[in-house]
């Protein structure tokens, strides 16, 4: 088995794990039940090994998609005519499967594009079920749905793999104990759960936009899944609420650059270097598209305000005639609502281009608590550029380049450092 071979295979078989792997375990907790997620998971880790060991020494199957959900629907049905498995199992299906003359009638309808689908809706909403804390939502979906490994997921909350892995624990104990199930809630309780579903949407595709990959800044994988599952969100009539649609626009809008913001080095390109002929129209397009469905109600979230300023980007015909008054319009509603010191750094940007770096180094200066962090380092010290005094810019970055393991932002730093020389 050459190398080359051998790392054809584990690319594969690691795009095959993210974008399969929830398929998966949504159907097969649907089969097993909420309460054997882990079951489910067990079987999908199973998988992914004999197509790692198989695929190494033999040719890659023709449909490998198939095959894997081929493989995890036998090792399932094995585990069904166990008895003892067969008969713990309470649901909707279970009568079907424990029967012998629909079981395998039963399991082959649930790896069809129909029941994959309700199956991944059902565990979104599952696991967004009131008795479940917010971040345990949200990491649950995360990790069962999209794929994120502990380590990513505590990257999205800033915490570290420890915290997670205690938090998954206790929040599957739970699903236990309060025997939740995979039934859809009803119509009271639906907007509710689609909020935490979002949330999970918007890490996973931040994590994807911006990765904590030091290899990769990157993930577009990431990125492509977060908008399928939004996708998903907006076409079932039960959760295709406005602020589904002005996330999947954000979304849109952002995916739309990826081809500009890396150089053919793989080095960082900054918003007001890119080529703009690169940015995807068909993306920016669709983006418009999702945002005007967004307004169609009467509530406002984050995330509409979020992919208007996303918009005035994507929709500004060159840098300079971005409409950076209407940004900061925009920027101070939702800071006003977030308090969060990324938007007030991003905010402080936009305010150097409407009243002068001079007053956004006043404001950025102001933020407490965050001098520890690579960003609000590299846009102090990118202000302090704009107003040519590299001196004064000199320490920020250099306190920026202790701040990050991401190799792409190690090398956009290290050249601003050479500017100030």
């Amino acid at each position: 088995m050459s190398e080359s071979n051998d790392n054809e295979v584990n690319k594969m078989v690691d795009h095959l794990f993210r974008h399969e792997s929830g398929k998966m375990v949504a159907v097969l907790t649907r089969v097993f039940g909420f309460s054997n997620i882990e079951q489910a998971e067990d079987i999908v880790q199973d998988t992914i090994i004999r197509a790692l060991e198989s695929w190494k020494f033999g040719k890659l199957p023709d449909n490998p998609q198939a095959w894997l959900y081929r493989t995890a629907k036998n090792k399932a049905i094995d585990i069904l005519r166990r008895e003892k498995v067969k008969h713990k199992i309470v649901n909707d299906i279970a009568p079907l499967l424990k029967s012998e003359y629909t079981l395998g009638f039963k399991m082959n309808e649930m790896f069809t594009e129909n029941e994959i689908r309700d199956s991944e809706l059902r565990m979104m909403f599952a696991c967004c079920h009131p008795s479940i804390s917010h971040e345990a939502q949200v990491s649950l979906i995360l990790k069962t749905l999209c794929g994120l490994s502990v380590k990513e997921i505590g990257n999205a909350f800033l915490t570290n793999e420890e915290t997670i892995q205690k938090r998954l624990y206790r929040t599957k104990e739970k699903i236990k104990t309060d025997h939740i199930s995979l039934d859809y809630p009803g119509a009271d309780a639906m907007q509710a759960r689609t909020y935490a579903v979002l949330k999970a949407l918007y890490l996973l595709f931040n994590e994807g936009y911006n990765s904590s990959h030091p290899q990769k800044l990157i993930r577009e994988d990431l990125c492509e899944e977060a908008m399928r599952l939004a996708i998903l969100l907006t076409e079932n009539p039960k959760t295709s609420y406005p602020h589904a649609y002005a996330l999947l626009a954000l979304m849109c809008y952002h995916a739309s650059r990826f081809a500009a913001r890396l150089d053919d080095k793989g080095f960082i390109v900054l918003l007001q270097d890119q080529n703009r002929i690169q940015w995807n129209k068909f993306l920016i397009s669709k983006g418009n598209e999702y945002l005007n469905k967004a307004s169609e109600g009467e509530t406002i979230h984050d995330y509409h305000i979020e992919a208007a300023i996303a918009s005035a980007h994507a929709n500004a015909p060159n840098y300079s005639e971005t409409n950076w008054n209407l940004i900061l319009l925009l920027y101070n509603t939702l800071l006003s609502r977030t308090q969060n010191p990324v938007v007030q750094i991003n905010r402080c940007l936009v305010l150097g281009e409407v009243e002068g770096h001079e007053k956004a180094i006043s404001e950025l200066e102001q933020i407490k608590g965050f001098t520890e962090n690579c960003y609000y380092n590299t846009s102090l010290g990118e202000m302090w550029m704009r107003l040519s005094k590299k001196e004064k810019a000199k320490p920020y970055f250099q306190k920026a380049l202790t701040l990050t393991s991401s190799n792409a932002e190690i090398e956009l730093i290290r050249r601003k450092l050479l500017a100030c020389n």
